[in-house]
């Protein structure tokens, strides 16, 4: 018999993520989404002082095209605690917890939420296990789906002896309207569990729960286009405001400690819009860079279906 039609090809692990191209747009493009973009009755660009609740229910509906949102923990935390090993005196002194219930402050802004954001935009929902049913409740009387479950995997708990140290914490990714919200797949293979470090300088001051940059990049990089409107109701020291900012999206939120203003400030005066952009070649260079050592068959199969010239390292 002769060979058997449609045969299947030899799975070659990497080759995959190899050949994948992200829709992606280059700089010029991306700085031209940005400059063209406006948002009626938005001050893009601007983080307001106050509380998000009152703010939020002054904002027009359908307006946001991507939350990120780290609420406060309900916990009493303040950062300075000892079991943290940090320089109490580089920890600023900004982190304020809610007054009422969780479960009614949850209700309350993740109901707006909703209401500004546009028919195919998403959030992400940062949540310790404490209060997470609180959250997944209020998430689905809303009106949201969760897309998905995502788990941010670093080490931040204090040392134990009766339980397992806590070292991880939970991302939502909330949809409108399931069947029809933005996503843009940067990766050929992207899982669910992020294992993304913090980084911190040493003696830089620091606000108690301070996102790392890469995480919130990632969020932004998936789930909007460059123009877009990146809302955060817990701006913090505003990583939000300042990836947004580097990479070509507009931004606004709310933070209700202004001890904050002068910090968040001085970090998005440091950059320029859109000088943390990558282009396409960067990314796909250092996948290609990667690949060398991970999978070297499948960069060797690449580079000669591509008729690349190589030097596998080994």
């Amino acid at each position: 018999m002769g060979e058997k039609k449609n045969q299947r090809k030899r799975y070659i692990p990497g080759l995959a993520s190899l050949k994948f191209r992200p829709t992606y747009w280059n700089p010029n493009e991306a700085k031209k989404l940005y400059e063209n973009r406006s948002n009626p009755g938005i001050k893009q660009n601007t983080i307001l002082f106050e509380d998000c609740i009152s703010g939020m229910d002054r904002m027009p509906s359908n307006c946001v095209d991507l939350v990120i949102a780290d609420p406060p923990f309900g916990l009493g935390f303040s950062g300075k605690e000892a079991q943290y090993n940090r320089n109490k005196n580089l920890v600023l002194d900004s982190y304020q917890e809610i007054n009422t219930g969780y479960d009614e402050f949850t209700k309350n802004w993740i109901g707006l939420i909703y209401e500004i954001m546009k028919p195919q935009a998403t959030a992400y929902v940062f949540s310790g296990w404490n209060h997470l049913e609180d959250i997944l409740r209020e998430a689905r009387l809303s009106g949201f789906t969760t897309v998905n479950h995502l788990i941010w995997k670093y080490q931040f708990g204090v040392f134990t002896k009766r339980k397992y140290v806590t070292s991880h914490y939970h991302i939502l990714l909330l949809a409108k309207d399931p069947n029809n919200y933005y996503f843009n797949k940067m990766e050929h293979y992207p899982e669910d569990v992020w294992d993304i470090k913090r980084k911190y300088k040493k003696d830089q001051i620091k606000n108690a729960t301070t996102l790392p940059i890469e995480l919130v990049k990632k969020c932004i990089e998936f789930s909007s286009k460059p123009g877009d409107l990146v809302f955060d109701p817990f701006m913090g020291m505003g990583t939000t405001a300042i990836v947004a900012k580097g990479i070509w999206r507009h931004y606004f939120g709310f933070e209700i400690n202004d001890k904050l203003s002068q910090v968040i400030n001085n970090r998005l005066d440091s950059i320029e819009p859109g000088q943390n952009y990558v282009t396409l070649k960067e990314r796909l260079d250092k996948i290609r860079e990667e690949a060398q050592y991970k999978y070297p068959q499948a960069y060797s199969l690449f580079c000669k279906e591509a008729e690349v010239k190589i030097d596998v390292k080994t």
